[in-house]
């Protein structure tokens, strides 16, 4: 009875047409009582008999229907809820639907914010999403409750989930989710329940695919390896750094690029699934992300990079828009590349996704601050190399920092497949003419998105100056980089703080220290002169015994 009662909660718009359907129900039944009882009847009483007729036939007709498209949109938007903008049209629910069903098999391989971008946009077009993602975390010391636990370095794994996450809010709360309980202290809830899953399954890596199901996400995610990896790191002068978040204060400090990067130990397996999800794949997406510490070290476990050479499938690279402090400094467009291909070989990449986009320069200058800069884009030398390159405005803006836009690197992966499909006169395949329609339609929204910004836009400024109209991108820049400056002086003088009151502790902890020590003196050399007296009392004494003694000694002899 829950169930069914469940029909007739607010929001659910199905009251209505049953309420229609009853009032068509009753017009129906009036009208054929009417003709049953009536003997005679003139023209117009026949004509309201058969208008009352007709309309409560049509009332009941059309709420039957509306009945059953509204129960298809029901069904529709709790199996999957991200087409949630077009849920009044039951076709195009559907239609998407069948579409994500239907959808090639795209691998992506990294890991942090970059392998999400490329996941959070690929969700739109297709279920057969696996995320291939490192388990390497970040050299910090793990707490006793997470050694107690067991758990391996999580926080890509978690990541994906939540990129591929129905409702991306809501599985980060609980994905991240601290507890206070200081048993727990470090632990988060995605910690404990991926621990628990593997207990239950047996597995890890059947735990981490099962949970895709339970968690109704889209695609999978599955760990490179199941044994946890560090990350290291060979200086052009020979240094080698054994932590991943040494890496970049090493390379400052030694003015030293990066030689290579390695693994350890060496001899780490390969997950199950891992394999023979890149050799099933359409496309096989690297990056973006930090080169050396999230898109490398996957393509070094054993196996990883000969199946993606060996694979049929598109290999495409996503470039970064800028470069890293500490591990890409000045590197170019075909620096990011050759990197790549030193360490697993050649034909690892067949496309490169580079941007083209413009950024107002003072968003750039927040970045030159801290050491980075764009990729320069030596597209010959790239062109030489033998890998195609794919110019997209793929860059954003996203609370003043720089990011990929995850709708346009999934169309531009999504398109390739499509063409290629055509290439190899597959044009009338289903699964083109349905990624096709979704590709038009998702470039739509993306240019109503920019034409609704653009109005805002011009809301805002109207009634402002021609300079104000032209400049205001820059102003806001400029006035985002002050915000942030002045953030970073509070979070100083905060930490200052932190410090005057920790010199002052420490020096009270001093002084505390040096009169202890003052005391275990003083009470040492009381000891010591009490020894000495007591010495002196014993020499005084000496002579006197003496004398007793040979006092003694002479009554002996007399007797």
């Amino acid at each position: 009875m829950n169930g069914f009662f469940k029909w007739f909660k607010s929001g659910a718009k199905i009251k209505r047409w049953i309420f229609l359907m009853l009032i068509g129900i009753v017009l129906v039944c009036y009208g054929i009582a009417k003709v049953l009882v009536t003997d005679e009847m003139g023209f117009r009483e026949l004509a309201k008999i058969i208008f009352v007729f007709v309309l409560g036939f049509t009332f009941t007709i059309i709420s039957i229907i509306c009945i059953q498209r509204r129960t298809l949109e029901i069904l529709v938007e709790e199996s999957d809820t991200r087409d949630l903008e077009d849920k009044s049209k039951v076709k195009s629910l559907i239609f998407n639907r069948k579409i994500y069903n239907q959808g090639p098999k795209v691998v992506v391989i990294g890991g942090g914010a970059g392998l999400n971008t490329v996941l959070r946009g690929l969700k739109n077009y297709t279920d057969n999403i696996t995320a291939i993602v490192t388990v390497s975390d970040y050299g910090e010391q793990r707490s006793k409750s997470k050694q107690d636990l067991g758990t391996l370095p999580l926080d890509d794994v978690k990541g994906s989930y939540v990129a591929l996450a129905a409702n991306e809010n809501e599985m980060d709360c609980l994905m991240n989710l601290t507890f206070k309980n200081p048993k727990l202290e470090g632990l988060k809830f995605g910690d404990i329940y991926l621990t628990a899953m593997k207990e239950a399954v047996g597995d890890f890596s059947a735990s981490v695919e099962e949970s895709s199901k339970i968690l109704n996400m889209t695609g999978k995610v599955l760990p490179v390896t199941l044994d946890q990896i560090k990350i290291c790191a060979e200086l052009e002068d020979g240094t080698v750094v054994e932590c991943k978040d040494k890496i970049p204060e090493m390379v400052s400090q030694k003015i030293s690029k990066i030689n290579r990067i390695f693994i350890s130990p060496t001899n780490t397996r390969v997950a199950p699934g891992v394999i023979e999800a890149i050799e099933d794949a359409d496309a096989i997406v690297l990056g973006p992300g930090s080169l050396y510490t999230n898109v490398i070290p996957n393509l070094l476990v054993p196996g990883v990079s000969k199946a993606i050479r060996e694979s049929s499938a598109f290999k495409v690279y996503v470039s970064n828009i800028m470069t890293e402090y500490g591990q890409t400094d000045s590197y170019t467009l075909y620096d990011h590349i050759k990197a790549i291909i030193d360490h697993a070989g050649k034909g690892i990449i067949d496309y490169c996704i580079y941007d083209t986009g413009e950024i107002v320069p003072e968003y750039i200058r927040q970045y030159n601050k801290g050491g980075e800069e764009l990729v320069e884009q030596d597209v010959s030398k790239v062109k030489e190399a033998g890998i195609k390159l794919i110019q997209r405005n793929m860059s954003t803006i996203e609370n003043g920092r720089i990011r990929h836009n995850s709708d346009a690197i999934a169309t531009s992966i999504i398109q390739l497949i499509c063409d290629d499909m055509k290439f190899r006169d597959m044009q009338n395949d289903t699964r083109v003419i349905l990624l096709d329609s979704k590709i038009k339609d998702t470039k739509k929204k993306m240019k109503n998105n920019q034409t609704k910004s653009k109005k805002k836009k011009n809301k805002k400024r109207s009634g402002n100056s021609k300079f104000f109209e032209k400049y205001n991108d820059r102003i806001q820049a400029i006035q985002d980089s002050e915000s942030n400056r002045e953030k970073r002086i509070k979070e100083i003088e905060k930490t200052g703080k932190k410090n005057k009151e920790n010199e002052k502790n420490s020096k009270n902890i001093e002084i505390q220290k040096s009169e202890i020590r003052q005391k275990k003196e003083n009470n040492r050399q009381s000891s010591k002169i009490d020894v000495n007296k007591k010495l002196e009392e014993g020499r005084m004494l000496e002579p006197r015994m003496e004398e007793t003694l040979r006092r003694m000694k002479e009554v002996n002899k007399n007797k």
